[in-house]
């Protein structure tokens, strides 16, 4: 866990830089395509993991419980990507 930490803070480290001594509006754009590409992936991860827990077993309302969030958000999570949901 200690490791991951170190991850995060180098990866926190290097936001910060990325766009040092840039204009502004340089800066903002920079950090704006970097965080759409972090949050894509932050999401596809987050499906992948919400997909193992219900594939091992798991039911909807067991995940939600789990992760503290609602039933609803848990059929989204696990329809994202795919041309139709599948109800439980």
């Amino acid at each position: 866990m200690e490791d991951q930490a170190e991850e995060v803070q180098r990866v926190l480290d290097a936001i910060d830089a990325i766009a040092e001594g840039q204009p502004p509006a340089e800066r903002a754009r920079q950090l704006a395509a970097m965080m759409g590409s972090a949050q894509e992936r932050f999401r596809q991860r987050r499906q992948q993991a919400v997909r193992e827990m219900h594939e091992g077993g798991m039911t909807y309302r067991q995940i939600a419980m789990e992760l503290d969030i609602s039933f609803g958000r848990v059929r989204q999570i696990l329809a994202e990507g795919t041309s139709s949901s599948a109800a439980e």
